[in-house]
């Protein structure tokens, strides 16, 4: 004898399974983060709504500091997702600009990397300002390993590493991959 199920447990069972599909994939795979400010443009506008994998940098697990390993690690240049140091209830995105044992030199609104002006345009196409403690004129900084140093695009309206310092590698969240809306602005981020 088949039993059936009641079309309310079917329906409770059917949320259910969808709720913890969604966490899952949200917890390891990936997340979807809508801009809040000016900070990446040009790359990124207010109310853009984007796609961040976890899984390229690799994810963490829930309520401790273990990240599984990922495809790759952080590159200068690509746009991050992070938690950073001075604000610990919200995630930010940037440019990152550094890795661990770089220096780093903001003169005439270029970035030096360890003596060489960068010529890559991700980086060099923006003009960065001497601003905060971290890029104050005449200063290098060194990054310190295992830590990372992020700026923002328009660097005139961004608190980033140039205000308090350097983030912490197991602080990552993931790499922005992809803008999904507005309609106009679907695209690769680079």
């Amino acid at each position: 004898m088949i039993k059936k199920k009641g079309v309310l447990r079917e329906w409770v069972e059917s949320i259910v399974i969808a709720a913890a599909l969604a966490i899952f994939l949200r917890t390891f795979f990936f997340q979807i983060y809508k801009i809040p400010t000016t900070s990446m443009v040009p790359t990124l506008k207010p109310g853009d709504k984007i796609f961040v994998s976890k899984l390229v940098y690799g994810p963490k697990i829930p309520f401790t500091a273990v990240r599984i390993k990922g495809i790759a690690s952080p590159k200068r240049g690509e746009v991050v997702v992070f938690i950073p140091p001075h604000d610990r209830k919200k995630a930010y995105i940037k440019r990152l600009i550094g890795v661990g044992g770089d220096r780093i030199f903001i003169r005439d609104g270029n970035i030096e990397l360890n003596g060489e002006i960068v010529v890559d345009l991700k980086i060099a196409k923006n003009k960065y300002s001497n601003d905060g403690k971290y890029g104050k004129d005449n200063q290098e900084i060194v990054v310190p390993q295992g830590q990372y140093f992020f700026l923002g695009d328009n660097s005139k309206a961004s608190l980033d590493s140039r205000f308090w310092g350097f983030v912490d590698e197991k602080d990552i969240v993931g790499k922005a991959i992809f803008i999904w809306w507005g309609p106009k602005r679907m695209g690769m981020i680079e």
